[in-house]
């Protein structure tokens, strides 16, 4: 049963990303699948043991490394199997051609991986608590990496840079500061909302550290250059945001 579900994990070869980003049917029916078999543990541990050529997990990999426990085979295989889905969904993000999608799509099956097997005690004591502190490192990495892809590219739009010329305000440079900031949150707004983050507690500390890094930062930019703009004749048209507005959406 479990060379079979090893070979189904390699040859599910999908050409379509999933929609969104969202969790792949795959990472789902491997950790259901894991689970239940973690009901019969005790059982499945004799069955390995009775027959080396299973014993033995058919791929090294750094989840097997890193099960901090005795080294069951039950363990090895699950650990074998983790690697598998691993590296299977690793090709499946090359499927996305934005950066930022590709992040979303690792987040939320890492996230989804994680929260199942800590989800469940059989599971989670089999591949230890190493196991479960690096794939949440792993999922704030792709968290951190999507910031930096979509958010940090949009600050760039708000520097100081360029704005002040022996000593006074370049209005056309200023303008095209807040045009450029617009567009690209527009294009950003326009592009993301079909995402998909399933998980509430994900979608949560995205909001989060976005605004936490996006409104300060626009808000100041505002608060700054805002008085070189006349109100009801053209503030309306460089200023088309507010913070609040930016947060809200």
């Amino acid at each position: 049963m479990f060379c079979d579900l090893e070979k189904s994990i390699r040859q599910d070869a999908a050409k379509t990303p999933v929609p969104g980003g969202a969790v792949h049917p795959l990472t789902r029916y491997v950790l259901n699948y894991l689970k239940y078999a973690c009901d019969y543990g005790n059982t499945l541990d004799q069955i390995f043991q009775q027959n080396s050529k299973v014993n033995q997990p058919t791929s090294s990999s750094s989840s097997f490394e890193d099960v901090d426990m005795e080294k069951t085979p039950l363990a090895a295989q699950i650990a074998s199997v983790m690697s598998l889905l691993d590296g299977n969904l690793a090709v499946k993000s090359t499927l996305y051609k934005d950066p930022s999608l590709r992040d979303i799509f690792l987040m939320n099956n890492g996230r989804y991986i994680l929260q199942k097997v800590k989800g469940s005690n059989e599971i989670k004591k089999l591949m230890g608590d190493n196991w479960c502190r690096r794939r949440s490192s792993e999922v704030l990495q792709y968290h951190k990496s999507y910031q930096r892809e979509t958010w940090g590219r949009l600050l760039q739009c708000i520097t100081q840079e360029g704005i002040q010329v022996n000593g006074k305000v370049n209005k056309k440079v200023l303008k095209e500061k807040f045009k450029n900031f617009n567009t690209m949150f527009d294009e950003i707004h326009k592009t993301q909302s079909p995402w998909v983050v399933s998980e509430e507690q994900l979608q949560s500390e995205l909001r989060a550290s976005i605004s936490a890094v996006v409104i300060p930062a626009y808000r100041s930019f505002v608060g700054r250059y805002k008085q070189h703009f006349v109100a009801g004749k053209n503030m309306d048209k460089y200023i088309k945001y507010q913070p609040e507005d930016i947060e809200a959406l």
